[in-house]
Parts: C-alpha cells; structure tokens; sequence
C-alpha cells in the first residue's frame, strides 16, 4: 500500500487554506482539522512534516495508538461518538472533545477531568435519530449542566451533495453560539467546508481531501 506523500498533502492543506481566504475566513484563525480515522498510524509523520498540527479521531482507542506513536507532533482533538467510559482514558491525550452531549459522559468528566478541560457541545439540529447530540431546546440546560468549560458547539449537518444543503444548519449553529455566548465552532466537513467557513466556522473538520494524493 502506498505511504502518504508529505508534498502532496502540503500542496492539498495550502489549497485548504487558499479556499478557506476565498470563503471569507482567516486561515490563521480557521483551524484545518486533519480527520485521520483512514489513516494509517505510519502515515501520520507525512502528515507532520506537511504542516499538519492538528488531528482528530473518531475512535478513543485510536486516538490514543496515535497520539502514542507520535507524542508531540499533533494537538489532539475527539471528533466521534463518546461513550461515556472512553472519558477518563482519552482526556491525558485530547486538546478538545467536540462530542459531548450526553449526561453521562458530563458524570465522567465531573469525575476526571483536569479544571483547564475545554469541550465543545455536539447539537443536532437535523432531528434525526440516528446522529448524537443535544436538541436545541435543551441546550441552554445542557451548557448548565456542564462541569468543565464550553468552549463552543459542534453539528453534522445530514449528508447532502450539494454543499448548500447545510448552510441552514450552520447558520442555525452560529445563531446559537451568539446566543450563549460561544465563540468556538466546529462544523464544515470535505465537501461543505467552504459554505461553513462562510457562516462562522473556527474549525473545520477535513479528511479525504487533504490526504488525497
């Protein structure tokens, strides 16, 4: 299987941030999250000497191998779904978490985590059942709730093909961050990074596009 080029992926994360000027954003204040859940733990040195400093995954125990294998070389962000007894073992290695949304995992982290801990809360603003996150209806409980400082809030728009689709969502994420007074958020993935730029994004959450060769 061929390894990870650190040129072409320098080349792919500065047309990231060329596209990221075009929509409006500071490419130094908009981070580019490296989304590495397909990525192989040898690969991450490519991704290193390209410029990459910041990673997310999906899997605790993934990001845990990873960050291992390569100690310092990344910030660490959690980007997938949390079980609630994945906290105490992922918050030593993770920057952010941007996936809390259940009571439970707010238990473990009251429990375990350190007082400079920083979180961003997921939303669902779609209303499907099948993605994770607090209705917007019970947000302002949730951020109530929360034992550890909220840094911001994080959505998953529903899959679409035209990257349109989802401004609703992140203009909708947006408005509530204003509203309580969050500055970071998280939202804007491979293919809607642009329009999500446009709406406010502080990170957005890129994979196949930067390591494609």
């Amino acid at each position: 299987m061929a390894r990870l080029d650190p040129v072409a992926v320098r080349a792919n994360l500065e047309a990231l941030r060329e596209e990221i000027a075009a929509a409006g954003g500071d490419p130094a204040e908009v981070e580019v999250l490296a989304a590495v859940k397909y990525v192989d733990v040898e690969d991450l040195g490519a991704l290193a000497e390209a410029g990459v400093t910041l990673a997310g995954e999906n899997r605790a125990q993934e990001l845990i191998r990873k960050a291992q294998a390569h100690p310092g070389a990344f910030a660490w962000d959690f980007i997938g779904r949390l079980q609630s007894r994945k906290v105490k073992q992922i918050l030593p290695h993770v920057r952010l978490i941007h996936s809390v949304c259940t009571d439970s995992v707010l238990g473990q982290l009251a429990r375990h985590a350190a007082p400079e801990t920083e979180v961003l809360v997921e939303v669902n603003l779609s209303g499907e059942e099948s993605k994770d996150g607090v209705a917007p209806s019970e947000l302002a409980g949730f951020l109530e709730r929360c034992p550890v400082r909220v840094a911001g809030l994080m959505t998953m728009p529903p899959l679409a093909e035209d990257p349109e689709a989802s401004r609703p969502y992140f203009t909708r994420l947006r408005e509530l961050a204003e509203v309580h007074g969050l500055r970071r958020l998280s939202m804007g993935t491979t293919q809607d990074f642009a329009v999500a730029v446009q709406e406010g994004a502080t990170i957005v959450r890129v994979g196949r596009r930067l390591v494609a060769s």
